[in-house]
């Protein structure tokens, strides 16, 4: 990948941004400012969320053992009132081996769906996010951002608190504007829909008639597709349109 220079040998910008040429002859304008922003944005935000989880695992080691106080109450009462023998006697150790493993249970339960829940709005905020501010999918893409999250949020990922792009042989993708990072996920995103077999039908000005293109034939044949209703009518129309799921 090579600086692109014009005739008097000086760099060549686009909206200020220094433009490289990529083997394939494909341009791309490097965004340094832009990519610094995001990636402290980012580290920002994965070290708010991880401390958060952190504050939730301290806030439930203060009731570790206990699921509910008021049966782990009877059962204290029910080992000072009476000796190991009358408990024998009594048939009530069993029981008391019972609620101690209900509450251990219970605790754990509480744990992992604290720690799921978490997960969640992690990956809601990141990548979800990341769909939702993107400049590529606003500026390039003919479909709104949940179908286009829709249909390539399975290729990113968090990793170390950072949004990281896969293709579909599992490999991580790389910037071609900044050798040996990973790709940003503008330029992951572009990556992944110029993979695309059906990328013609969503990209804006190769076919596709936008957010609120009607179903119907289209001059040469070309298919538009019927992006109205909810999202799941809108994601069957759009598999329909680019006969790809």
């Amino acid at each position: 990948m090579k600086l692109k220079l014009d005739d008097q040998g000086h760099a060549v910008l686009q909206d200020g941004k220094p433009v490289y040429v990529k083997d394939d002859g494909a341009e791309v304008a490097f965004d340094v400012l832009g990519t610094t922003q995001t990636i402290s944005r980012l580290n920002a935000e994965a070290k708010s969320h991880r401390e958060r989880a952190e504050t939730a695992e301290k806030s439930l080691k203060g009731f570790e053992g206990i699921a509910d106080p008021a049966k782990a109450m009877e059962a204290l009462q029910l080992v000072a009132n009476l000796d190991a023998k009358k408990l024998v006697d009594a048939g009530e150790i069993d029981k008391v081996k019972t609620e101690i493993g209900k509450a251990f249970q219970a605790q754990l339960d509480a744990a992992n769906g604290n720690a799921s829940k978490l997960e969640q709005q992690l990956y809601a905020e990141m990548i979800g996010g990341s769909f939702a501010r993107s400049k590529f999918a606003l500026d390039k893409l003919a479909i709104p951002p949940d179908l286009v999250q829709a249909y390539f949020g399975k290729a990113f990922g968090i990793e170390e608190g950072k949004v990281v792009a896969k293709d579909a042989n599992g490999n991580k993708l790389y910037s071609a504007a900044n050798p040996g990072d990973l790709a940003g996920f503008d330029e992951a995103l572009e990556m992944l829909v110029n993979q695309y077999p059906g990328k013609e039908h969503i990209l804006k000005g190769t076919g596709a008639s936008g957010s609120g293109a009607q179903g119907g034939g289209g001059g040469g044949g070309q298919k538009t597709g019927n992006f109205g209703g909810t999202k799941a009518d809108r994601v069957a129309a759009i598999k329909q349109l680019t006969s790809y799921a």
